[in-house]
């Protein structure tokens, strides 16, 4: 006989984490494994990177061409053979790492800090990155290509 004072209380369930950090946790496991590919594999030496379609349709380089060469000299603690390969890459990297530190530094403040760029940020690196571009195909800049 069961008795009906007693009821077992079932325990009691926790929230699920949520989504962000379910996606952050993604991210940063892809972008380790990603970093660990490029580390291991010289992208010099192995042919299954992706190759840039813009430089093989017109043989002009684009703000892009030699990005993972740079990374692959920066994860060896290259820093001039990175430049050498692609100086926006590593100039973009930096930016990334200090609005990063800043925003982190803001989510800590006040956590309800959203992420955002500047619509004047944004069209000032593109015009970077379209001057970069210009410049690395031209004879005189030549230092700039890959």
């Amino acid at each position: 006989m069961i008795d009906a004072g007693r009821h077992a209380v079932p325990p009691k369930i926790r929230a699920a984490p949520s989504l962000p950090l379910f996606a952050g946790a993604v991210s940063a496991f892809v972008i380790a494994g990603a970093l660990a590919v490029v580390f291991f594999f010289n992208p010099s030496t192995y042919g299954f990177y992706p190759t840039c379609l813009f430089h093989q349709l017109t043989g002009l380089n684009c703000p892009g061409c030699g990005a993972t060469r740079a990374l692959y000299a920066l994860l060896h603690g290259n820093l001039q053979i990175a430049l050498r390969d692609n100086a926006l890459f590593v100039g973009s990297i930096a930016v990334a790492a200090v609005m990063g530190a800043r925003f982190v530094f803001q989510k800590r403040q006040n956590p309800r800090t959203v992420f955002r760029l500047a619509p004047g940020f944004i069209w000032s690196y593109l015009a970077v990155a379209l001057v970069f571009t210009i410049l690395r195909n031209l004879p005189v800049f030549s230092f700039l290509s890959p």
